[in-house]
């Protein structure tokens, strides 16, 4: 039987996407749209607006208007708390309706959007938090350094229009991840979602609308990065850029900002590793953690996913066996199938770009098991059966760049120190994991890892942890206080207290 979503689009009543400007939805100044395409099936979804480069100038002018009349900018606190409270309950109420329309955009199944990291509560939450930072963005009040009857004071200040753009693979996470600090800073801002997942964004939008945000505060401009994306961070009058996405995008928003100096934050994605020492509390539930992470739900399609096991040779084969017996509980299908754990690949160029690592990998390591794409019922769709690779050299191919499918590389150390090592061996430092029952090994190694977010046992992404990378996995943090202040500027005052200094 062929596999098909259009039921499920039925059922959850999809509408055609439109573009938010001002506060009014609005097709794009073109009128052409972008048909999307289900991974799972091949099958049309439904279409969304197109949006040119003069989209993108007036989604940015009415971004620019509502930050200067102050509306939000510069209101008291409790108005930006409250509202950001409200759609946090609202997320939570259309949990099951965002779900949903997540599976019609990227196929990641129902079963998968509950889990913490991935789920709309997840958001929910990024907002609550950053509700609270609303009222305790203060500056400082300094003692005079010089002599003489003065203040020295500093004040945190929105940074101002905020470009915000969003992958594909993780909507709920990374929309509140970027819109939750910019709006408790009292930014206003302009969002891209990704063309590949466009109807869950829009449709949290929309319940940001209602809970109360005021016109022009949050703009939407859907379409390609080529167009929308390019026009957002080099448009003068956007003060920041927040991207999430590919090292080589990052790499351009970075040239591109020179010109203006925009602020910029960016998270660009990595090479995880996952070190598994000998005396890991148990190797099984080790290998199943590094194997689920790399194939189930997303299909090994997340930035921080450990792609890279470094596995301690006495524990080498029982890891294999236990990451082979993980791969072959997978299954795939109809992302609202409750039996269904994994997605696809988004497109069908991610699909040739997996395969063709795949072929690279069959010549730099041994091939465990996987290595195909599926057939069958599901030859419609841009699956890639779980892949693992025994015996891999850290310097391979796939070892070092970042695949963005399910591929796990497993490769075998002798000590502690080879370990670190291999670990840090890598132009990414975005993530990793360890697996020891020994606590001052757990802590010696967390120092020496290179990475912005150490898994120890196990791995959770929280609303108040920073999260970001080290070395090319990026600039900047989200989640925590660090990332609301991202989107404001210091400034210092003086105020003398006397004529005398006048």
């Amino acid at each position: 039987m062929t596999l098909t979503v259009q039921p499920h689009r039925e059922s959850v009543g999809l509408k055609a996407g439109q573009l938010l400007i001002g506060g009014t939805w609005c097709p794009s100044e073109s009128g052409a749209t972008w048909t999307h395409h289900h991974p799972a099936t091949g099958e049309e979804v439904g279409e969304f607006a197109k949006g040119t480069a003069a989209d993108v100038d007036a989604a940015v002018a009415a971004a620019r208007k509502a930050f200067d009349s102050g509306t939000w900018s510069r209101p008291r606190a409790g108005v930006r708390i409250g509202l950001l409270h409200r759609y946090a309950e609202l997320l939570r109420k259309h949990a099951d309706e965002l779900r949903a329309l997540q599976a019609l955009d990227n196929s990641v199944p129902l079963s998968f959007g509950g889990i913490y990291a991935t789920s709309v509560g997840a958001a929910a939450d990024v907002f609550d938090h950053h509700a609270g930072w609303v009222d305790k963005l203060g500056g400082q009040t300094l003692p005079p350094y010089q002599g003489g009857d003065h203040l020295a004071m500093t004040f945190r200040e929105p940074i101002g229009v905020v470009a915000a753009i969003l992958p594909w693979n993780a909507p709920f996470l990374l929309f509140a991840q970027k819109v939750a600090p910019a709006l408790a800073a009292g930014c206003t801002i302009v969002l891209k979602p990704s063309e590949y997942c466009t109807f869950s964004v829009l449709r949290m939008v929309e319940l940001l609308i209602e809970a109360g945000l005021p016109e022009g505060v949050l703009n939407v401009v859907t379409g390609t990065g080529e167009q929308v994306g390019e026009a957002l961070i080099n448009h003068r009058d956007v003060d920041k850029v927040s991207f999430t996405g590919s090292r080589a995008v990052g790499k351009h928003i970075v040239e591109a900002s020179a010109g203006t100096l925009k602020r910029v934050s960016l998270e660009l994605g990595g090479k995880s590793p996952a070190v598994v020492f000998a005396d890991a509390p148990n190797v099984g539930v080790a290998a199943a953690t590094v194997v689920g992470a790399v194939t189930m739900g997303l299909s090994g399609q997340a930035c921080v996913a450990n792609t890279r096991a470094l596995v301690h040779r006495d524990v080498y084969d029982e890891f294999l066996g236990a990451a082979q017996g993980m791969a072959a509980a997978v299954t795939y299908g109809d992302p609202f199938d409750p039996t269904v754990i994994s997605a696809p690949l988004i497109n069908g160029r991610q699909l040739d770009r997996v395969l063709g690592y795949i072929e690279q990998g069959k010549t730099e390591g041994r091939l465990v098991t996987g290595g195909e794409r599926l057939g069958g019922d599901l030859a419609g769709g841009n699956f890639v059966a779980p892949t693992i690779f025994a015996d891999v050299a850290n310097s391979a191919t796939i070892a070092q760049e970042e695949i963005f499918g399910p591929v796990l590389a497993v490769v075998p150390f002798d000590d502690e120190d080879e370990a670190i090592a291999l670990a840090n061996d890598t132009e990414y430092g975005l993530g990793a994991g360890l697996f020891t029952a020994d606590v001052q090994r757990a802590f010696r190694v967390t120092r020496a890892l290179k990475a912005g977010t150490v898994g120890v046992n196990g791995f959770q992404i929280e609303p108040h942890l920073p999260f970001g990378g080290f070395k090319q996995s990026g600039l900047g943090r989200e989640g925590g206080l660090s990332a609301i202040e991202a989107y404001t500027e210091l400034k210092s005052v003086f105020l003398p207290l006397t004529d005398e200094m006048m």
